[in-house]
């Protein structure tokens, strides 16, 4: 078995970032944790746009992390897998529609 960058365990080292910026990380803390509350979206809501966006992001502490807490707020796989296919979808319309920039840039050169 090869070994990967990523270490789920570092996941636990989280908070170390804030050894050497402590009050930043108290800001940053601070923030998050408004985000996440139960406001206009229920936290079950925003931790499926939470594992949404890490699985788009690719971050896998992220995807480890919030699919634990889609599941604890009352997601199934087959919510979470929908959220991910919508988080898919809209990435892959973003690469698209940046192709119209390529098109523009090419259309420079071909003059």
């Amino acid at each position: 078995m090869t070994e990967s960058y990523y270490k789920p365990e570092d996941l636990l080292k989280f908070s170390s970032i804030g050894d050497d910026a402590p009050e930043l990380w108290k800001k940053f803390n601070e923030w998050y944790g408004e985000v996440f509350k139960e406001g206009a979206l229920t936290e079950r809501e925003k931790a499926l746009i939470a594992l949404a966006v890490a699985t788009a992001e690719q971050c896998p502490y992220c995807i480890d992390a919030f699919t634990k807490t889609c599941l604890e707020k009352g997601s199934n796989t087959e919510q979470m897998t929908e959220a991910i296919h919508v988080a898919s979808a809209i990435k892959g319309g973003a690469t698209l529609i940046h192709g119209v920039q390529m098109r523009n840039a090419a259309k420079k050169v071909e003059l």
